[in-house]
């Protein structure tokens, strides 16, 4: 444990080098500290924290940076940090304007995380399991051709080309929606309840409606989570090594590497910096759950790299994390 001074010093340093990118020197640590002491003291404390690997020197007589164990010493010793207040009215404004349905939700909101934070942002949806169903309905597209729609409580919505094999009326067509809706309404698409559709006395031709439209959602794919990204055209400004930028790339266009690197295993903040990460040497991720009204549980956040606004964009992806879970007690 560092006692108060060189925390001091080593937050100044810390930030000033997020700010700037560059070596700060001795000087500048203590005219931005604001510690009352001697510059040789500052030197000192520079020397001490690099003893501990908190700072490095990357040439001979240059400043000091941050290594991975000072990035971790600052987050975990991080003051509350307050949005401005358009930052805070923004996101409010966001929520109290979407009224989409959660996969578009999840969609814009992982491009307002980008944008609030200047960092390629990325929003996992929850596993598709076991959704409840609020309603069903048959759209007749022509021929012997209808659009299954199943809307689930959480909000998402399946959707299902379903080829019936006859030309129906749309009374016909209206009450398999009924009779449908009724079977699957408050249960999941896959409960055995629904198989007492086809094992009732419904008529042929109702039938024939019935069976492959309840057959077909009821395969749709279980576990799967969407995954959205937004913010990738800000990369290049961010890591100057084009090798990292591409690596990164490649990594966000595969989407169960991904999901990987945003899942953890505790619930809430999480900040994982460089070999928290495995191999990755100038990487950081700041991730948090949100919670659907089913209970089912996603993760936002961000991807930047080790030099990033911890304070800001910590406090950014939580306020976020609020205003989706607020969101989904409104009407999606």
């Amino acid at each position: 444990m560092l006692d108060d001074r060189k925390s001091d010093v080593l937050k100044a340093l810390v930030e000033e080098h997020i700010r700037t990118g560059e070596p700060v020197s001795s000087q500048t640590v203590l005219s931005l500290s604001g510690l009352e002491v001697s510059s040789s003291t500052i030197r000192n404390d520079l020397c001490q924290l690099e003893s501990y690997g908190f700072v490095v020197q990357p040439h001979t007589s240059s400043g000091r940076i941050p290594t991975h164990h000072g990035y971790r010493f600052y987050v975990d010793h991080l003051s509350p940090t307050r949005l401005r207040e358009t930052t805070r009215r923004q996101i409010d404004e966001f929520f109290q304007q979407v009224h989409s349905q959660i996969s578009e939700v999840l969609r814009e909101t992982s491009n307002l995380v980008s944008d609030l934070t200047a960092y390629p942002a990325v929003v996992v949806g929850p596993a598709v399991t076991n959704e409840i169903v609020k309603d069903v309905r048959l759209v007749p597209l022509g021929g012997t051709v209808v659009l299954a729609v199943a809307i689930a409580e959480s909000g998402r919505v399946y959707q299902e080309f379903v080829d019936t094999g006859v030309s129906v009326d749309r009374d016909t067509l209206e009450t398999a929606e009924r009779l449908i809706a009724a079977a699957f309404e408050g249960r999941s698409l896959d409960d055995p309840e629904a198989e007492r559709l086809a094992a009732s006395d419904i008529p042929a031709m109702l039938q024939r409606i019935i069976t492959p439209v309840s057959d077909q959602l009821a395969r749709r794919p279980v576990g799967v989570r969407e995954v959205y990204v937004g913010g990738t055209s800000q990369m290049a400004s961010l890591w100057s090594d084009l090798s990292m930028v591409q690596h990164l790339l490649e990594l966000l266009d595969e989407e169960a590497a991904l999901i990987d690197l945003m899942s953890d295993d505790a619930d809430g903040l999480r900040v994982r910096i460089g070999p928290d990460l495995g191999d990755e040497p100038d990487l950081a991720v700041i991730t948090t759950t949100y919670q659907t009204p089913s209970g089912a549980r996603g993760r936002m956040g961000v991807i930047g790299p080790m030099r990033m606004n911890y304070g800001r964009t910590i406090r950014v992806v939580e306020s976020v994390s609020e205003g989706l879970e607020s969101s989904f007690g409104t009407e999606l």
